[in-house]
């Protein structure tokens, strides 16, 4: 495989053109995505390919290769084998520094990396221009979409508070308004309700409902250890094991009983209550059971 940083080279769609073409373009397609490092193989055999319109959860138990996933796909994990294609683009044969540019991040990992005195602002204009600890001037008209996914989010009287005074639902929605500052085509939340108390997850989860029915927001993947986290909006599902696709898929066809108990190695019971996920795993006796 290549690296980043060599000029831009375009796959472009060969057939006839069809009404509905915009609808169905790629936003990503993984194929035969292999990850390495020494001995250990941490992807194998990854193939994922996501449509304009479609809104994935990636699911799978610690250690199955989400984290890995998601760097091969934004760039920051060189891929042993296989390839890479984000917006029409190839690993290898584009400036993944300019395209990470179109795809939104909002993971928790950045949170340690914004300067507590920074204000809400200052960190949603941020994401213009890709940067943590903002140091480029921002301009006026940076300066008025900043404010006005502010109010988008539901957070404009925080505009002015600075990131060490903000609560962990306060920040999760200053991530998300950062990560669409740049007018993203493909966000990613990576674990974004972690450390959120279940008030504040409901309130979060709705929001991001919200935000997936958009006819003209962007594509939505969710990476979640937790079913009751998929919200009506989200179509497919990824389900990971060791390094490997278990299942992938329309959401009624990979989130079932058979899918995560297949998936998480154990058995869980999976149902849906109102339009949304229940999963319950089996009790398992263990080591001072019965003392």
């Amino acid at each position: 495989m290549g690296h980043a940083g060599l000029p831009f080279k375009t796959r472009l769609n060969s057939g006839p053109a069809c009404p509905n073409l915009r609808e169905m373009e790629e936003i990503l397609e993984v194929s035969r995505l292999r990850v390495a490092r020494g001995r250990t193989e941490i992807l194998r055999g990854v193939d994922w390919r996501m449509r304009r319109g479609e809104h994935w959860v990636i699911l799978g138990p610690n250690g199955c290769g989400k984290t890995s996933l998601l760097q091969a796909v934004t760039g920051y994990l060189s891929p042993s084998d296989g390839q890479v294609a984000l917006l029409g683009q190839v690993y290898g044969e584009s400036d993944w520094r300019d395209l990470r540019l179109k795809v939104g991040i909002v993971t928790s990992a950045l949170q340690a990396s914004i300067p507590a005195a920074e204000t809400a602002l200052e960190t949603i204009v941020s994401g213009r221009y890709a940067q943590l600890d903002l140091w480029a001037r921002p301009t006026r008209a940076d300066a008025a979409r900043a404010r006005r996914l502010l109010r988008f989010v539901g957070a404009s009287r925080l505009a002015r508070r600075e990131w060490a005074f903000l609560s962990q639902g306060e920040r999760q929605r200053i991530l998300i308004a950062r990560a669409l500052m740049a007018r993203p085509r493909l966000l990613i939340l990576d674990e974004p309700c972690a450390g959120l108390d279940p008030v504040s997850r409901e309130e979060f989860l709705w929001f991001v409902e919200s935000l997936a029915s958009r006819r003209a927001g962007p594509s939505l993947v969710l990476v979640t250890h937790h079913p009751e986290e998929i919200m009506p909006a989200f179509t497919h599902a990824l389900l990971l094991r060791e390094g490997r696709v278990f299942a992938s898929g329309p959401m009624a066809r990979v989130v079932t009983t058979r899918g995560l108990s297949g998936a998480f190695g154990a058995r869980i019971r999976v149902r849906k209550v109102r339009g949304r996920f229940l999963a319950l795993a089996a009790h398992h006796r263990g080591p001072g059971a019965g003392l």
